[in-house]
């Protein structure tokens, strides 16, 4: 258990992740800032606490307007930015629209951060995922074990649903991972993915996989469109809770995370999504895969993609 966890961000992610954070007892204290008014993440933290003892819960949950009440958090989940939603057109903007906006949304977190939690670890949910956290981390410079992007667990996820689905068999049966940007361009890793350790094309045809990758590429934007206002925020703040505690118990557990690479794959001075070992620590270890050219010619793109969002993110700089 940690003494404190800061939660940036009062939408529907960080209302998610504080109830869930209250429930599962990881921090004695959870602070949340936002900065919309009256008092967004006040009366969000309110609500919470007023239930706690419904839940035999004593962690202490607070909220505020001001970054001060991140002070001295050891961890802290990024969630500050705007969503996607559909357009009156019926059109999705796409995580790299985005990209304007949230990057001055982005500036104002890394002050905050800076100011009141710098030995903080970062876990960063904020779209475009890749961007922000490349953003964060120019601003903060932290070393890249104590900043980290969730896109990974979510998008493996995803695959794993849909497998579990048309194969019919218990979600808990499929190993699989997706690398990659956090965009249309991901990679699921079909020569990884197993059903009770045995090759997935076993259970579901090549034909079937390649409609539930396609599927797994568009997955948010699939929610999207359904909700019609907003984007996902359960699956999302489960999947950063599956990262926190990895680190909080020092779990050692191997993660696919959007991570700052240093020669791996090929990729130098880029956040992408690659499996990691993570722990109290944060990323201890990266771990490259053994992919089929198919794959690696797949994560080449992808990673390319994210190059150009953050050559944006340079340029808007200038």
């Amino acid at each position: 258990m940690l003494n404190k966890i800061g939660l940036i961000g009062g939408g529907n992610i960080g209302g998610v992740l504080m109830q869930l954070l209250v429930q599962r007892k990881y921090a004695r204290n959870v602070a949340m800032v936002d900065i919309k008014g009256p008092d967004l993440a006040a009366g969000k933290a309110l609500d919470i606490a007023e239930g706690s003892s419904v839940i035999r819960s004593d962690v202490h949950v607070v909220g505020s307007k001001e970054y001060d009440v991140l002070e001295g958090a050891e961890l802290v989940i990024n969630t500050a930015g705007v969503p996607r939603t559909v357009r009156p057109d019926g059109t999705i903007p796409s995580r790299e629209e985005l990209l304007t906006t949230n990057l001055k949304i982005t500036d104002a977190v890394s002050a905050g951060i800076e100011k009141y939690c710098p030995n903080t670890i970062l876990i960063s949910i904020a779209n475009p995922l890749d961007a922000i956290v490349f953003r964060l981390h120019m601003n903060l410079k932290f070393p890249r074990e104590r900043i980290m992007g969730m896109a990974g667990v979510l998008d493996s996820a995803r695959y794993r649903y849909f497998i579990s689905a048309e194969a019919g068999v218990s979600v808990e049966n499929i190993d699989a991972m997706v690398l990659g940007g956090h965009g249309d361009n991901m990679v699921p890793v079909r020569s990884a993915c197993r059903i009770a350790g045995m090759p997935v094309e076993k259970f579901v045809s090549p034909e079937k996989l390649d409609a539930i990758e396609a599927r797994t590429r568009k997955a948010g934007g699939e929610i999207v469109k359904l909700l019609g206002s907003g984007s996902a925020f359960v699956a999302p703040a489960q999947s950063a809770l599956e990262m926190a505690e990895a680190i909080i118990y020092d779990k050692k557990k191997v993660i696919p995370v959007s991570a700052y690479l240093q020669g791996e794959y090929g990729v130098n001075g880029q956040f992408v999504g690659v499996p990691v070992v993570l722990g109290s620590k944060g990323v201890e270890k990266i771990i490259e895969m053994d992919l089929t050219e198919a794959e690696k010619q797949a994560f080449n793109n992808s990673a390319a993609s994210v190059k150009k969002a953050t050559d944006e993110v340079l340029e808007m700089l200038k």
